[in-house]
């Protein structure tokens, strides 16, 4: 028998327990101690985010529109809290102890060692007396931000407005944390990444009592905020000042383009809000109260609003059928009060018959267009209405109906333009024809659009055929060019010499006896224009109206949809002649239009 057979498993388990120490001093120096030297180390240590100054917002013309106001938020970092004088801190902020308690819990859910918003937007009186006392709340800091301010209350749903990130918006974009703020609508939302900068930071050591003792590592591990890039929009101040004073009195929108680039003149939708409401500490107040207004003043009716756009559209109908050669300018039909075929009827107003294409667009015939239409969709050259049909649809949705026009409003919606399957699914297929569909002739029936959809339209006859996607930024700071998207021609599908006629029609309809537009006229400027009666079936019809100035060389193309408003001559058709004058010539030379505008009721009411 070996007598040292037994010596190997000494030896080996003090092997073992010689690498059992080694590992347990390992994890002791690399978790344990580790730990506690990051959380001292944190203790030792204060964070200061460096919020930089949001981008200003310009008119087109440089005047400001939005810029910024020094506010200060105060924050807590609960882990680094210590027992401290609360009757003091609650008579600094005057608010009670309870509320107190509950912030600092709410905090401490989102995070023990991140600091968020205790309370935000204290005053400058506030702030300078916490500054001084802050030694005696360790946890707490003063973070300064910036609040957006208006030196004109106006175009709220255009500038859009900043408010608090969600825990949505953390998610999706590790940039954010809980308490920053965030652009939520209109240029604000669109243009967040230019205008909201890049937050910087600040590192100070601290002593016990949470008092600064100086930069952490000489200042190396910093990071310098860089401030928010400036851009300039398209929007016109005081054009945008103006239609919102005329559209004070009713529900509804104006849109005014510049035809030759697609730029935003105006973007008007009433009832609105005033940007401020939605600044400071009111802010939570106010939007509850927005919020359940009967008026919707939330409601962009200028992107989201789905109208028929009635007698505006057949210019649309009238240049198709002059591409499609069913028929000429010099074509000729009657009316007799209306279109009356195989039982249908279509009542028209009274006006000399009959009339030629540009007589048609002038007096705005039902029963002219209703012929139009029927030899659009009676084509020969087509094997079914279907085909035609669809090739009717086509057309329409090269001028950029029926689908979002991509501009750069977050909330821009499409509209509708039914295609062949929606009438298969409700008449069957082969089962529908003209007389089905008749009520597209005038734009009514099924049809959907939105008001800058109807103001791109009034560009595109204004461009004679083509127009540049509608957006509201001119220039971004430190940028050479816009986005490409805004720079590229879109052509529709219809040669630019049939608009000449639409044009001359539609100058017919301001400036000449019997047109459906007088209202619209202004003295020594020729403005092209089409009324349009949108049907409403829960009350009045819709006043709807779409111009462009002057016929020559166009500066203006612009869209006005009057809720409940009645025919388009009513409202629509002089409050874009008022437009068009105070943006052509920056004065009104009609003063009693804008006096009977701005009254709000109709002649025939007085």
């Amino acid at each position: 028998m070996n007598p040292y057979a037994g010596r190997k498993y000494v030896i080996g388990g003090i092997i073992i327990l010689t690498g059992i120490i080694f590992l347990i001093r390992l994890f002791f120096i690399q978790v344990v101690e580790s730990s506690y030297k990051s959380t001292a180390e944190r203790n030792a240590r204060h964070i200061e985010i460096q919020y930089p100054a949001r981008g200003l917002i310009y008119d087109r013309n440089g005047e400001i529109l939005v810029y910024n106001e020094a506010a200060y938020d105060l924050m807590v970092t609960p882990g680094q809290l210590q027992a401290f004088d609360t009757v003091d801190f609650c008579r600094i902020l005057e608010i009670p102890k309870n509320e107190v308690i509950r912030r600092i819990r709410t905090a401490s859910d989102y995070s023990v060692f991140k600091p968020s918003i205790f309370l935000r937007q204290i005053s400058s009186v506030t702030y300078a007396v916490m500054q001084e006392k802050l030694y005696k709340f360790p946890g707490f800091f003063v973070q300064p931000r910036t609040l957006r301010k208006y030196p004109r209350d106006i175009a709220a749903h255009a500038l859009g407005f900043v408010g608090e990130v969600s825990e949505e918006d953390i998610e999706e974009n590790e940039y954010y944390q809980m308490g920053d703020y965030i652009g939520v609508t209109g240029i604000e939302l669109a243009y967040e990444e230019v205008l909201r900068g890049v937050k910087g930071r600040k590192i100070f050591l601290v002593d016990v009592h949470n008092r600064v003792k100086g930069s952490y590592q000489g200042g190396r591990a910093d990071r310098k905020a860089e401030v928010g890039e400036n851009v300039v929009s398209t929007l016109d101040a005081g054009l945008q000042e103006y239609g919102e004073k005329l559209m004070t009195k009713f529900r509804g929108s104006i849109v005014a383009l510049e035809p030759s680039t697609g730029e935003v003149l105006a973007l008007v939708t009433s009832p609105a809000y005033k940007p401020s409401l939605l600044v400071g500490r009111i802010r939570s107040e106010n939007f509850l109260y927005l919020s359940q207004d009967t008026l919707k003043p939330w409601f962009n009716r200028a992107l989201m609003a789905f109208y028929a756009p009635g007698s505006t559209f057949k210019t649309v109908n009238g240049a198709i059928a002059l591409q499609e050669g069913v028929i000429t300018t010099a074509s000729e039909y009657y009316c007799d009060l209306g279109f009356h075929m195989g039982g249908y009827s279509v009542a028209c107003h009274m006006h000399p018959s009959p009339l030629d294409f540009r007589g048609a667009v002038q007096h705005s015939c039902n029963a002219y267009f209703n012929y139009v239409y029927r030899a659009i969709l009676t084509d020969p050259e087509f094997e079914s209405t279907a085909e035609a049909y669809m090739n009717w649809r086509d057309h329409v949705m090269s001028f950029g109906f029926g689908d979002y026009l991509h501009s750069d409003f977050e909330n821009e919606l499409p509209g509708f333009v039914p295609d062949d399957q929606y009438y298969n699914n409700i008449y069957g297929e082969g089962h529908w024809n003209f007389f089905t569909v008749r009520s597209l002739s005038i734009g009514q029936g099924e049809l959907g659009i939105t008001p800058l959809q109807m103001a791109n339209l009034a560009g595109i006859i204004a461009n004679r055929g083509f127009y540049y996607t509608p957006h509201i930024i001119k220039e971004v700071e430190g940028q050479d060019r816009i986005d490409e998207r805004f720079l590229e021609k879109h052509n529709t599908r219809i040669d630019s010499i049939h608009f000449a006629a639409v044009a001359d029609g539609m100058e017919g309809a301001v400036n000449r006896s019997g047109g459906t537009a007088w209202r619209a006229r202004i003295a020594d400027i020729i403005v092209c224009g089409k009324t349009g009666t949108a049907e409403n079936p829960h009350g009045e019809d819709h006043s709807v109206f779409i111009a462009f100035a002057p016929k020559d060389n166009p500066q203006i193309a612009i869209s006005v949809c009057v809720e409940n408003g009645g025919f388009g001559n009513i409202w629509a058709a002089p409050i874009a002649g008022l437009m068009a004058e105070k943006y052509l010539r920056d004065t009104i030379t009609r003063p009693y239009m804008e006096e009977y505008v701005l009254r709000g009721v109709r002649l025939d009411q007085q």
